[in-house]
């Protein structure tokens, strides 16, 4: 279970960090556009647009890459954390769906949860 375990942080590492790199493409294209258009308005617009949707994919992005990081340490919070994240990635088709039904089947398997215990609690 445990390259299943680092497998799943790499995804989630992975996606995430893709995430923020597309966010911050749509923020400068959205832009972009409003400046060469010259019109206030749809620079207006179109500003709005892309801070929004920069805030949101930032907002959606990190706790991933935090939990990913946080698993491949096998922190039990992270196991937690990623276990949320997947299960609200079931919506995400068909990328989001397929990694969210895999990591909730390895972190919710017994061998996974032994992996995560504390160091005292395993002797």
């Amino acid at each position: 279970m445990e390259k299943h375990v680092s497998l799943i942080a790499a995804l989630h590492i992975g996606l995430s960090v893709l995430g923020l790199l597309i966010a911050g493409l749509i923020f400068f294209v959205l832009i972009g556009t409003g400046v060469i258009a010259q019109d206030e308005d749809a620079f207006l617009i179109l500003t709005i647009i892309g801070t929004v949707t920069f805030g949101f994919m930032v907002i959606t992005s990190i706790p991933a890459i935090i939990g990913g990081i946080g698993l491949l340490k096998y922190r039990s919070w992270a196991r937690i954390l990623i276990m949320i994240i997947s299960a609200i990635d079931l919506l995400n088709i068909p990328f989001g769906t397929a990694l969210g039904a895999y990591s909730l089947w390895v972190l919710l398997q017994d061998d996974t949860e032994k992996l995560f215990k504390p160091a005292k609690a395993k002797k």
